[in-house]
């Protein structure tokens, strides 16, 4: 049977690899992309000419078709600090009213995919977080709008599956970084690349030992597609997604330090409500999804998207000088 798939933040860092990965399906009719070019950037899918793409510049909170379609992916946020607290009613918008508007445009038994967020668990107590742990959230702390919204839409859609039978299939995202990453998105990987790229001076927040599990987009992805469309799932909870080895932020900049020579570190006050520690149990990925693992390791994952960033860099460079 032919498919019609919508993808609201289609142009992002992660929802450009995955509209790549559709782009593969034989039995794909019609993908849409709706974004409103907040943090995602044309240039992520430039290179898509497959006649069944179409982009919609839109808000997902807002936008309208003339159809409904069999599967829903609702990717519409920021999901960089810098830019969720400068406008977290807008970050609000997007992922509650996002998520209440395109429901109204999925058929009849369709399926409705979201990319939730480690941040569901706070800053946790629990390590590593399995789907069970209810978190340690700050519902009125700087970081809430993201937070928030993203444990909000969950509930929507989960009491969505309990009233009305809804497929839904959610993913709890951890700390994934790689290639379309905008330069100036704010987070670690992406901030300490882009300042050893231009000043050399890498910022630091606190003594660095806050810990994260970094995965690259690739083995992300990975899940996403099998989890979203590919294999057949029963599972109907929320399904961690990410690298279960947890790495200080401290010692990613000194991997990305030991990339350009003369580039050093300068450590800052450190970040209010930073989580200390962020670990995704992954008992339940590996029997959902048997087989699927993050085997890219940080230090190859960086280099790659190094690599990607000095390009963009230099480009960006070139261009500012012609103008």
């Amino acid at each position: 049977m032919r498919r019609s798939v919508l993808v609201s933040g289609g142009c992002g860092f992660i929802g450009s690899h995955l509209v790549d990965r559709l782009l593969r399906r034989n039995d794909l009719e019609k993908l849409v992309v709706v974004d409103n070019l907040w943090t995602g950037l044309r240039d992520n899918i430039a290179h898509v000419a497959d006649p069944r793409f179409n982009l919609q510049i839109a808000d997902a909170e807002s936008f309208t078709a003339g159809q409904h379609f069999d599967e829903i992916i609702h990717l519409a946020s920021p999901a960089s600090p810098v830019w969720y607290m400068r406008e977290p009613a807008r970050t609000i918008r997007a992922n509650i009213g996002g998520a209440l508007n395109l429901l109204s445009l999925l058929k009849p038994g369709g399926r409705f995919c979201f990319a939730s967020t480690s941040e569901v668990y706070g800053d946790p107590v629990v390590s590593p977080q399995p789907e069970s742990y209810r978190g340690s959230v700050d519902c009125t702390g700087p970081r809430a709008s993201y937070d928030e919204s993203k444990r909000c839409t969950e509930a929507l859609l989960f009491e969505e599956q309990r009233v009305s039978g809804l497929d839904v299939r959610v993913v709890r995202l951890f700390n994934t970084y790689g290639p379309r990453t905008r330069v100036d998105d704010g987070r670690a990987v992406s901030n300490f690349i882009s300042q050893a790229l231009t000043t050399g001076i890498l910022t630091v927040y606190g003594d660095g030992s806050q810990s994260r599990s970094w995965g690259f987009v690739d083995d992300i992805v990975d899940g996403l597609e099998r989890f979203f469309w590919r294999d057949s799932i029963s599972h109907r909870g929320p399904l961690n997604i990410g690298n279960n080895r947890e790495i200080s932020v401290l010692e990613i900049a000194k991997f990305v330090c030991s990339l350009v020579p003369g580039s050093r570190i300068e450590h800052h006050a450190p970040v209010l409500q930073d989580p200390t520690n962020r670990c995704p149990d992954l008992t339940l990925a590996r029997q959902v999804l048997p087989g699927w693992e993050a085997t890219i390791g940080y230090q190859d994952g960086i280099r790659r998207t190094f690599e990607w960033f000095r390009r963009e860099i230099v480009t960006g460079s070139k261009s500012a000088a012609l103008a």
